[in-house]
């Protein structure tokens, strides 16, 4: 079998001859343009070697050799760091990062086949420190969001989330994606709402480590970790900092074995560059004509960004108790899709929470809301990876 190098590179040039090199070498190629990238597919599908540039926008090449160097499953993969960087103290820092080999841009392509060579030999001849605890799994990501606003988004991803650890026992992290716009903080009482934005506010999307992120995770005593977006309006110009939300992303990733994340309504430019990453997405609709043709309007768009319909569904949200509604057949015809859940209206059950500043799903374990939150948290599980036990 081929042995497989993966290419973390922005330069897209770079990728492209390097890779068709090496092809023509006899090796299997995998190409990432960004370090966050990168390090999904080096989890996912391991390689024997991973080919790493340095100066790449969001996470550089040193914070990405860190990571997989930390990781179980990647800590003795050979990396050679490939980059225009060519002062010692650069050669040093690579090098400390977890380097096996430093080249320096431009290089003639018999000296990088030559290093490439010779990392796969000693690669394949000394194995040592095999890692003795089992690699970490990627959580289950799930984003939330609809056509347009008002449709309950952050009431679902929330008792969503509860439900999913309630009923299945796992940890699970909330995220509000949304700066500036953020609910939960009033909601449910919490005592800090700035965590979002302190780590958009970083200088470099590379220092959003998983220590920073867990610094700002805050507790529920329903036993979810939440992080906060701001509900200050100034905030919202922190939605085009994509590069710090793609890192987070891929932080949160590896914190729990279920992440929800609220993407709030539309598709935003960051929401059309995060949706591809998540496991699942779930579109909340509402029972009436002209939302349900925005609802129709935003999956064909989500497919038309490369994401797979069978990573789509669908929760009708039942608000209001009116004659207009269309029925659940009404309303799948509408949409062409099937209906994954619906929720009832229940107004007096979550007047009662938000009195008491906390989800529905705890107010009344005996309600109707309650079971079809607890259903949904089934269909979930049936979709996600087993976890693996640590």
């Amino acid at each position: 079998m081929a042995e497989k190098i993966l290419i973390i590179d922005d330069d897209l040039d770079t990728l492209r001859l390097v890779g068709l090199m090496l092809q023509k070498q006899g090796y299997s190629i995998m190409a990432a343009s960004s370090g966050a990238q990168g390090l999904e597919m080096a989890f996912e599908s391991p390689p024997d070697l991973v080919l790493l540039d340095v100066m790449m926008p969001g996470m550089n090449g040193y914070e990405v050799a860190r990571q997989l160097r930390a990781n179980g499953l990647t800590v003795n993969i050979p990396i050679l760091m490939f980059t225009a960087k060519s002062q010692l103290d650069d050669k040093v820092t690579g090098f400390e990062a977890g380097a096996d080999d430093y080249l320096t841009k431009p290089t003639h392509p018999s000296e990088l086949q030559a290093h490439v060579k010779a990392l796969l030999a000693r690669s394949s001849k000394v194995k040592v420190n095999p890692p003795t605890a089992p690699a970490e799994s990627p959580a289950y990501l799930i984003g939330v969001l609809a056509a347009r606003g008002g449709l309950g988004v952050t009431s679902v991803s929330a008792n969503m989330a509860v439900a999913i650890h309630k009923n299945l026992d796992l940890p699970v992290i909330l995220a509000e994606f949304r700066p500036g716009q953020g609910t939960l903080a009033y909601d449910l009482s919490l005592t800090k709402s700035s965590g979002l934005v302190e780590l958009l506010n970083l200088p470099q999307p590379a220092q959003i480590t998983r220590n920073e992120v867990k610094e700002r995770l805050l507790f529920h005593p329903s036993g979810i970790d939440i992080l906060v977006a701001s509900p200050q309006p100034k905030d919202g110009i922190l939605q085009a900092k994509t590069e710090h939300f793609d890192v987070l992303l891929n932080r949160l990733r590896y914190m729990s074995k279920y992440v929800i994340v609220d993407l709030g309504s539309g598709l935003s430019p960051l929401s059309q560059k995060l949706v591809p990453a998540f496991s699942e997405l779930l579109i909340i609709a509402e029972p009436f004509d002209h939302s349900l043709q925005q609802s129709r309007a935003l999956i064909d768009d989500l497919t038309t960004l490369g994401v797979d319909k069978t990573r789509i569904h669908v929760a009708v949200n039942y608000r209001l108790r009116s004659e207009a509604q269309l029925s659940v057949p009404q309303v799948q015809d509408r949409l062409k899709y099937t209906i994954d859940v619906t929720f009832t209206p229940a107004p007096e059950l979550l007047l009662q929470a938000v009195r008491m500043q906390t989800m529905a799903y705890l107010v009344q374990q005996e309600s109707l809301t309650n079971q079809q939150y607890t259903n949904l948290a089934m269909k979930i599980e049936t979709r996600a990876p087993r976890p693996t036990s640590s």
